[in-house]
């Protein structure tokens, strides 16, 4: 695994596609961005560990954290820190792909999203339990 790639698994391609749909955002790194924040939202650690990146969905680091790489970094080993997981490029390519996972699982099982106002409003809601 390497940060250099990001692969996203065949259920969360057809989400995204479902997501961009109702959005009207076009590209899947925005999308993947805002999964990525509501995953590290959540305080609980994800529960799945292993995820088979299958689908033909990959981008670069550079163009899912676009200018602002090191904020995304920053957060990503942070939360690997928090987490208890060792600082490693292995350990913090799996756990940004187990967040981007369980954020775009959350973004398309969530109804009230429906349009990009709607996504934003989400932003600045309270984080609630799950």
């Amino acid at each position: 695994m390497s940060l250099d790639t990001i692969r996203l698994s065949q259920p969360a391609r057809d989400q995204l596609i479902r997501l961009k749909r109702t959005t009207k955002i076009k590209n899947w790194n925005v999308l993947c961005r805002w999964a990525f924040a509501l995953s590290l939202r959540e305080p609980s650690v994800p529960a799945v560990k292993e995820i088979n990146t299958d689908s033909n969905v990959e981008m670069s680091w550079k163009t899912f954290a676009g200018s602002y790489g090191d904020v995304y970094m920053a957060l990503l080993r942070q939360r690997c820190a928090t987490d208890g997981e060792p600082l490693t490029d292995e350990s913090l390519s799996r756990a940004l792909t187990i967040h981007l996972h369980r954020g775009i699982g959350y973004l398309s099982g969530t109804k009230e999203i429906n349009s990009i106002t709607e996504l934003i409003a989400s932003a600045v809601r309270p984080a609630e339990p799950r």
